[in-house]
């Protein structure tokens, strides 16, 4: 369908400006920078935030989880509201609520009310993001200011994991860690204020919402999510354990049963009928499983075990930025000469060499010798697949279901990178309470009086003893990490397949599009 010129609309729906449509990209651009950043920015912040709140390690993978969760398994449905109800009154909303979660999150006082904040965070996020990318094909028309106005959002979204990174070193370390948080709050209400002023109502379409299908998703990701963290505290015989991992099974099969029946499914299972795609879909999930974990972990490792400072080591992962933008730029330029098979295979083995090379880190590991060169090699990896993965989701797709195509990739890159995660971290805890066993006779026969009081109230080692109990759960987390690259790997060299007219439906598109976020 062909949109009108900026500024030839009028009604209800008019917005006060139509004629500036810089500043309406702008207002787009800020919105989707505002909600990628928002999972680096609170991750270079992890480490303050455990001992502001007194999370445990594996708890304190909700504060990523929770988010990731919400946004990951209500972003269709997000997309869909904004088709039905119209995307701009929906973008708001979605702001509005990413805003208030942000400054709630802020003032958080116990574990469970930013736990709470984070996933109405990712409720507001799953909101906005999918409409603030549809805004631009109703504020542009075709044709080169629309083709503009993509490569600038999806600059943002490339760029916004290093400004992320940077930013919650900045406000943590010179302010408080509290302020990754409230750092949304002025942005979101200035988006809010100048959206009706810049940016046209969209037009509604009639469609149903699929809420049960959304829900069950949603739900039943967060049991299995819940059942592995709880494992790796209480054990796989706990009561708790068990009933997270059986309600987790009937969500999701409740979920497959409603999909399959629903007349507007908010996940279409025929995009899992072409073998690419569905391949493709396996891929991100592998991949974003082990990508989360190394952030996570490696912020945990810099931080606490090497010292660094929260500035520190926002710059310390600016090299993987940069890999992740040299593979990605690289896939661009030849993915209509090769074809994305060469890109899936060559990524996926390369996250799982970079994985392999972290598994050896210790407590003696410097950045230089045990951080750096795993990161280069593992971001170039990510960065090949990113763009290639985008791409052959969409190939070959209907015109009217590339959304739903691309936005289920997204989906499954968020839900993908919680699932991983949760048993990630069950494989770090197991590792590292086995460590702290082993340890604790060497550590009470050197402690002071003083020290063994303290061993006795919190049960946890001091360093160096801590510091080699919590390298021993990373080594063997990364080692986990490894074997999700390999699914990755292997599902490229054995499901992905490609014909003349993929590298045809390719030719001219790779310019367009940007790292999947």
């Amino acid at each position: 369908m062909t949109t009108s010129p900026v500024g030839t609309r009028t009604g209800p729906g008019t917005a006060k400006y139509p004629n500036r449509p810089g500043i309406a990209l702008t207002v787009i651009a800020a919105c989707q920078l505002m909600v990628v950043l928002d999972a680096t920015i609170v991750n270079i912040a992890l480490p303050h935030i455990q001992d502001a709140l007194s999370f445990s390690t594996t708890d304190l993978s909700w504060v990523l989880s929770a988010y990731t969760l919400t946004f990951g398994g209500l972003l269709l449905l997000g997309g869909r509201a904004g088709d039905i109800l119209g995307r701009r009154r929906v973008f708001m909303t979605g702001i509005l609520v990413f805003t208030l979660a942000s400054l709630l999150g802020g003032f958080a006082q116990e574990p469970w009310q930013l736990l709470a904040a984070r996933a109405l965070q990712g409720v507001g996020g799953a909101i906005a993001s999918p409409t603030s990318l549809a805004l631009i094909t109703t504020t542009f028309p075709e044709g080169p200011a629309r083709n503009r106005a993509f490569g600038v959002f999806a600059a943002v979204s490339a760029g916004g994991g290093a400004i992320g990174l940077l930013a919650g070193g900045m406000l943590t370390e010179w302010l408080d860690w509290r302020w990754v948080l409230f750092v949304n709050v002025p942005i979101g209400l200035v988006i809010a204020f100048l959206t009706p002023r810049f940016i046209n109502e969209s037009e509604r379409h009639p469609g149903r919402f699929d809420l049960a299908g959304a829900l069950s998703s949603t739900l039943g990701m967060t049991a299995l999510v819940y059942g592995f963290i709880r494992a790796s505290e209480e054990g796989w015989r706990d009561s708790l354990t068990l009933v997270a991992f059986v309600a987790s099974g009937v969500l999701l099969a409740t979920f497959a049963v409603v999909e399959s029946r629903a007349r507007e499914p908010i996940t279409p299972l025929r995009m899992f009928a072409d073998r690419n795609r569905s391949g493709t879909y396996v891929i991100m999930l592998s991949l974003a499983a082990a990508m989360l974990g190394m952030f996570f972990f490696i912020v945990l490792f810099v931080q606490n075990v090497l010292g660094y400072s929260p500035i520190r080591s926002g710059l310390a992962f600016l090299p993987v930025t940069l890999a992740i933008g040299l593979g990605a730029g690289l896939a661009q330029r030849m993915l209509p000469v090769l074809g994305p098979k060469p890109f899936m295979v060559t990524g996926a083995a390369c996250t799982a060499i970079g994985l392999f090379w972290l598994s050896f880190i210790s407590s003696d590991s410097s950045y230089a010798s045990g951080v750096l060169g795993p990161m280069l090699v593992f971001g170039f990896g990510m960065g090949l697949n990113f763009v290639t993965l985008t791409l052959t989701a969409v190939s070959g797709v209907a015109q009217h279901e590339a959304g739903a195509a691309s936005g289920l990739l997204n989906a499954t890159q968020q839900v993908g990178g919680s699932l991983g995660l949760s048993i990630l971290v069950t494989v770090f805890g197991t590792a590292s309470r086995d460590e702290g066993r082993q340890l604790a006779p060497e550590f009470l026969a050197e402690a002071t009086p003083e020290q063994q009081a303290q061993f006795a109230r919190t049960h946890e080692l001091p360093p160096p003893w801590s510091h080699d109990v919590l390298t021993a759960g990373i080594s063997l987390a990364f080692t986990a990490a490894v074997v999700m690259a390999l699914v990755a790997f292997v599902t490229a060299v054995t499901v992905i397949r490609v014909r003349k007219r993929d590298l045809e439906a390719l030719s001219g598109t790779a310019e367009a599009a940007g790292p999947a976020v």
